[in-house]
């Protein structure tokens, strides 16, 4: 199976497994920065060179025998369950893509045919009841990931700790695991940690936000999109997201992690 999703700068320096809608936009480029001197001119996801992904054929050999190896510092960054699956929402089923188009083509209409979720039109600017649609997607949500239907769960709302399992059940184990919410305290850890062949200044570097500015705007505050039943959906989804990369699941309001994320827990639990 290998290493999905995983990423490693050129030089080596540093090994990144990818969890979507978790600052991954803004790591990338800023690894590709630390080897180039640069920030990739685009979306860095759209990258074919300057960056090692497990996506592009060959750098699955220089990827796999780093990780197994355990040559350089592996990390990945996680996000509050809450507010992951509120930006799916916004960005994924809302908004408007990079090529202009909805999410996954046939997606949209089939939410708004079968679920009667409403996504508002840029013409009109998005204007629908957010809270009453977010609700219904994630039914939707929760039926892709507990049944695999009307169809398998999308990356961008699959569980988090999923993604980060795939990397220690092949084999790689993670040095630093950050979380969005406390990015450059984060990120500074794994600066510190490594040499690349250019520094790299956090305070000097721009959120890479791809997805901002393609559709609605959230509305109202976090808390106000999750009643009773709305949490008993999330907590059933993500209850291993909330236990291993401690989050609040009592409190929607409350994006910050409760305590310190214990690395030999998480390497324990999904290794299986």
């Amino acid at each position: 199976m290998g290493f999905p999703g995983t990423w490693m700068t050129e030089s080596e320096s540093m090994v990144y497994r990818v969890v979507p809608k978790c600052a991954c936009s803004t790591i990338g480029q800023i690894m590709f920065y630390s080897d180039h001197g640069r920030f990739f001119d685009g979306d860095i996801h759209d990258s074919t060179a300057g960056l090692h992904k497990w996506a592009q054929d060959d750098s699955q050999g220089p990827i796999e025998a780093n990780v197994l190896a355990h040559k350089s510092f592996s990390f990945t960054c996680v996000r509050n369950p809450y507010t992951r699956i509120l930006s799916s929402f916004f960005d994924k089923i809302c908004g408007i893509q990079r090529n202009g188009k909805r999410y996954r083509g046939k997606l949209v209409p089939m939410l708004i045919q079968k679920y009667g979720i409403e996504v508002g039109k840029p013409e009109s600017g998005f204007e629908f009841d957010q809270i009453k649609s977010f609700r219904r997607f994630l039914l939707f949500a929760r039926d892709t990931i507990r049944w695999h239907r009307p169809m398998d769960p999308d990356i961008h709302w699959s569980s988090m700790s999923g993604h980060v399992a795939t990397f220690i059940a092949n084999g790689g184990r993670y040095d630093q695991i950050i979380w969005t919410e406390k990015f450059n305290e984060g990120m500074q850890v794994v600066l510190d940690n490594i040499q690349t062949p250019c520094p790299v200044s956090l305070s000097d570097i721009p959120r890479f936000n791809e997805s901002e500015g393609h559709g609605p705007k959230r509305a109202h505050p976090v808390e106000d999109y999750f009643d009773d039943l709305s949490m008993h959906l999330v907590y059933e989804i993500y209850k291993r997201d909330f236990a291993l990369f401690k989050y609040d699941f009592e409190n929607p309001a409350n994006k910050m992690p409760t305590a310190d994320i214990d690395l030999a827990e998480v390497h324990a639990k999904l290794s299986g």
